[in-house]
């Protein structure tokens, strides 16, 4: 024992320093230059090079870097994981700080113990605490099946506490390799999820699916970045590879607040707004013939940046941030070019979770509006269609930030009604020339108003269209919502984006009280 302490003494603080400078530099390698050359040779980055490209230059501090885990059934008795499998810590992203965590594969496959856990839930209670987004960069093998039931609290403790961030500060999965299991979980329950080309997402893997239903599916089929996005919905960017995934990263924390409290961050912007008169025609007249909406959303916002969220999931609407004057708008508009801009199942849940981000980060929100109606079909039906769309009535009618709504062509029936109309709560309701307010198209109101008249003609057809024009002459245009006080303004096209930017300032202000209760009831 004399001679331990001798040693101990005998030390002086250069020599200390350079054991501690020592022991940061091993465990900073993580599993090693072996795996780290194999992690590079897969396409990915290390969990600190994933890091360095998401923050500012030499903004983060490292906490927990010296974790050790406290496992010791099935050979993890004195196992070295450095860092305990993950890195945690804080750093800035333009100079905005963020709390974030990224699971180091190279460690043990990036496997979640129970100190790995630990680490990831107190950077989410410090991003509570300091009114903080959190980014959670994801690539595990998912629990580590040595620690047991105390890989599964550290899970349920994680998940526990997105719930206690969500609404609170902003959070963003990246997924940057596998993510299976009861992982997978916790990226459903951020706000964005954005998964690399490489990366698997999924519950069960195609192993086990096999063994229990027989089915045969590739991991790419079952959990790549283009079946979680096109099919489930879960996925919000797919990035080409990690460096791509950290920049798309830092472009949305850009559009947000760092917490419910504050206003989005408004950047430089020219107060000169000029008209633009190829707006005038880029809608055609005729309701039949389809159009990109977003040449529309494009032309509005600053600098034509419109970043789509989900596109690849019911392109039937469109969604995404951009801004205006310099000021973050959140962006709703049907799309003509698929199935006409009708609202489905699918359309209704991808644009009603949207509305509801945007209105707990206080960024108003801007619906464009060309819509014939909900799908018909005994699928649709089947699939709950009421219950979907009805998610849309509650996410807008429950969004008290500024709502400003643009008519540009058809606004059909109880769909109309599901786009921010008036009635739903919209601060200003504004039309284009070529918008059709009505219960529904001339056509086929028509059928039901006119059918007897139609069927007494000699001529049926002839009197049939006679009869369709001048229901359209009469429903199908603005100005009767307009003199109903249904709709605030009839523009040019050209105008748009001046008189958004002018509504927008006369409503920054806007505070809107509710009734105090614990929450709504969303029909889920």
């Amino acid at each position: 024992m004399a001679k331990l302490e001798e040693r101990v003494k005998a030390k002086t603080m250069q020599e200390r320093i350079a054991d501690l400078r020592a022991r940061r530099a091993e465990l900073e390698l993580g599993g090693g230059r072996d795996r780290v050359e194999k992690q590079h040779a897969s396409g990915k980055l290390t969990a600190r090079e994933r890091i360095a490209a998401l923050v500012d230059k030499s903004s983060f501090e490292e906490v927990g870097i010296f974790a050790v885990h406290r496992a010791s059934y099935f050979g993890m008795a004195g196992k070295v994981l450095p860092a305990d499998g993950v890195v945690a810590g804080a750093g800035s992203v333009e100079g905005r700080l963020i709390h974030l965590a990224s699971q180091d594969f190279t460690v043990l496959g990036g496997a979640a113990g129970e100190v790995h856990c630990s680490k990831i839930v107190e950077m989410m209670i410090m991003s509570l605490k300091t009114g903080t987004p959190f980014v959670f960069i994801n690539d595990s093998g998912g629990a580590r099946v040595q620690e047991g039931i105390d890989s599964l609290d550290g899970y349920a403790r994680v998940f526990y506490r997105n719930v206690q961030l969500s609404g609170t500060v902003p959070q963003i999965a990246v997924i940057c390799g596998p993510c299976a299991g009861g992982a997978a979980y916790s990226p459903a329950l951020t706000d964005f999820v954005i998964q690399t080309r490489q990366a698997r997402m999924f519950i069960t893997g195609p192993q086990v699916i096999k063994q229990v239903t027989g089915e045969d599916v590739s991991a790419e089929e079952l959990g790549g970045p283009q079946s979680q996005m096109n099919r489930s919905g879960v996925v919000h960017l797919i990035a080409e590879d990690d460096k791509e995934a950290l920049q798309l990263c830092r472009k949305l924390l850009s559009f947000m607040p760092s917490n419910n409290l504050e206003d989005p961050p408004r950047m430089p912007f020219n107060s000169r707004i000029k008209s633009d008169s190829d707006m005038n025609s880029i809608v055609p007249v005729d309701p039949k013939i389809a159009y990109d909406v977003r040449g529309i959303v494009t032309r509005v916002v600053d600098y034509n940046d419109f970043l789509e969220i989900q596109p690849g999931f019911a392109p039937n609407i469109v969604i995404g941030f951009g801004r205006l004057q310099g000021r973050p708008v959140g962006i709703v508009a049907n799309q003509p070019s698929a199935m006409a801009g009708v609202l489905d199942i699918n359309a209704s849940d991808k644009a009603a979770r949207f509305v509801r981000f945007c209105n707990a980060f206080n960024i108003p929100l801007l619906t464009f509006v060309d819509v014939p109606g909900f799908l018909p079909g005994v699928e649709q039906e089947r699939g709950g269609i009421i219950r979907h769309g009805a998610k849309l009535l509650f996410a807008y009618s429950a969004a008290t930030v500024p709502k400003i709504t643009v008519v540009l062509r058809k606004a059909y029936g109880g769909a109309y009604i599901a786009m921010c109309s008036k009635g739903l709560g919209a601060d200003r309701v504004v039309a284009w020339p070529t918008a059709e307010i009505a219960v529904m198209g001339a056509e086929g109101a028509a059928e039901i108003v006119f059918r007897h008249e139609i069927e007494a003609s000699h001529d049926q057809a002839t009197r049939r269209q006679e009869l369709v024009e001048e229901y359209r002459e009469t429903f199908a245009n603005p100005y009767i919502a307009a003199g109903r006080r249904l709709v605030d303004e009839i523009i040019e096209p050209a105008e748009t984006r001046k008189y958004l930017a002018l509504a927008l300032e006369s409503l920054h202000g806007k505070r809107e009280l509710r009734p105090q209760k614990k929450h709504g009831l969303i029909p889920l």
